[in-house]
């Protein structure tokens, strides 16, 4: 069992959550129930999937708690990209944003290569 609190990716991720909980906490009252709970649905479970793999075995078990937390971070750039589109956010945050989710993909992208190299 691996300690979640010293995994990169995982602090990453926490980090861009809380960012998240403070940045939808301007957008419209309107999107309370909408975007805002979907974004932060979202950016939360990255960090919990992560933490969710931590605690199971090596190998294929591991790979595919983060490859589930790698593909919320697919849903959560999506929803980055609709709330810029529907300017709720703008141009600068985006891309910050974005970059963030990004980089906490291609990592844990590296860990899963390293523990299921063929369904990577």
């Amino acid at each position: 069992m691996r300690d979640f609190h010293n995994f990169d990716a995982w602090a990453k991720a926490h980090s861009l959550t809380l960012t998240i909980y403070r940045l939808t906490e301007e957008f419209p009252k309107s999107e309370s129930f909408g975007l805002v709970m979907s974004m932060r649905r979202c950016s939360s479970n990255v960090a919990m999937k992560i933490a969710e793999a931590c605690g199971r075995e090596d190998g294929e078990p591991y790979a595919s708690g983060l490859r589930q937390a790698r593909g919320m971070g697919m849903e959560l750039e999506y929803q980055f990209l609709l709330a810029r589109d529907l300017r709720l956010v703008d141009e600068a945050a985006h891309d910050l944003l974005r970059d963030q989710i990004v980089e906490v993909r291609r990592m844990l992208s590296g860990v899963i290569r390293r523990h299921s190299p063929a369904l990577v």
